[in-house]
């Protein structure tokens, strides 16, 4: 039977604050009390390790952030049948690891700065950080093989395994200016779009919805994740740290081609071409400013928000297959807040 919580009244949406974190909490109406009960599951979490490294779990575990993935989780099971105590743990588990991924990601970025405050490799360096997301990554594949059966263990340990291929792809390809844009896609699918699609995915299942259903929300999931991916490219050059609340200016410093520049490297020839390619492979972040500009002027940047409209796109088309409900309301306004998200950012809204 449905739960009742999917009748609850949605919360209205809040108007988009340039550059900010897109927060799932302002999404979660029905499922808002089990999303509470997820926040205090998660943070006991760090309970589970050795008291001696229980402050370093409690740290990561703390920083609350926008509890996208459990949130998807949690609304695609009342989507469904129904929010159970399954659905929190599928939750937890996604959380983790996404949590252990920017852990991992900030030490190679060299992040400082993440959801308003220090990333733990900030505050105690790369060594007890790197451990730290180890932790992370393999409590939550204890998790699952405890609460749930062979299968599920599988998709989520291949889901971990696509997301770490992802991560070795895009650091294979830094500066690599040939990255081509299916290439691009397939990395940001593995990296980002994947482990949306699993939580999505696996939250139909765990309610016995039927296959169609299920890929249909992994469907949604991995065209969400992508979506997001690309917003939070653009987001990377056109933000700001003080709104978005992170380090950013990271992907260019780090090699990383993102759309804008790859769409941008199609409307060069010549002499053109060599000069832009050797300030994105040579410049420094001051002399790479003017490149973002050319991307704006250049229509790069346009056509990059085309490409993130069509994901959402596929997005709003998953959801068909879901009954009318509060749930399926919630996650059709989710990937629409991202759209307002890309058209708060200065570019968009000209």
């Amino acid at each position: 039977m449905e739960s009742s919580l999917n009748h609850a009244p949605r919360a209205e949406a809040p108007p988009a604050k340039r550059g900010a974190a897109l927060d799932a909490y302002a999404y979660a109406g029905p499922v808002a009390v089990h999303l509470e009960q997820f926040d205090r599951r998660v943070l006991a979490q760090a309970s589970q390790f050795d008291p001696e490294i229980v402050a370093y779990l409690e740290y990561v575990l703390g920083c609350h952030g926008k509890r996208l993935r459990p949130t998807l989780a949690l609304l695609c099971g009342a989507a469904t049948g129904g929010v159970t105590e399954r659905h929190l743990d599928l939750g937890v588990i996604v959380e983790m690891i996404h949590l252990a991924t920017l852990v991992h990601d900030d030490i190679m970025d060299g992040a400082s700065q993440r959801r308003g405050q220090a990333t733990a490799a900030a505050r105690w360096g790369a060594d007890l950080a790197v451990l730290v997301g180890d932790c992370l990554f393999s409590h939550a594949l204890k998790i699952c093989s405890s609460h749930f059966p062979q299968q599920v263990s599988q998709a989520i340990s291949s889901a971990v395994c696509e997301v770490c291929s992802g991560e070795i792809l895009q650091t294979q390809r830094r500066f690599d200016l040939n990255l081509g844009l299916d290439d691009y896609l397939r990395i940001i699918r593995m990296k980002t779009g994947e482990l949306f699609r699993v939580a999505c995915e696996l939250a139909g299942g765990v309610n016995q919805a039927d296959a169609a259903t299920c890929r249909a929300l992994g469907v949604y999931g991995e065209s969400l994740g992508v979506a997001y991916q690309i917003y939070d490219d653009c987001l990377d050059l056109l933000g700001t740290e003080a709104e978005a609340g992170k380090t950013l200016g990271t992907d260019l410093e780090r090699g990383k081609v993102t759309l804008p520049f790859l769409y941008l490297l199609e409307t060069v020839t010549g002499k053109e071409h060599e000069e832009l390619c050797d300030a994105l492979l040579h410049g420094t972040a001051e002399s790479r400013r003017p490149l973002i500009d050319l991307a704006i002027e250049r229509g790069a940047v346009r056509r990059t928000l085309a490409t993130l409209d069509e994901h959402l796109a596929a997005c709003a088309r998953a959801l068909e297959v879901l009954p009318p409900s509060a749930a399926r309301d919630s996650l059709a306004e989710i990937a629409v807040s991202v759209g307002r998200q890309v058209a708060s950012l200065p570019v968009a809204g000209d």
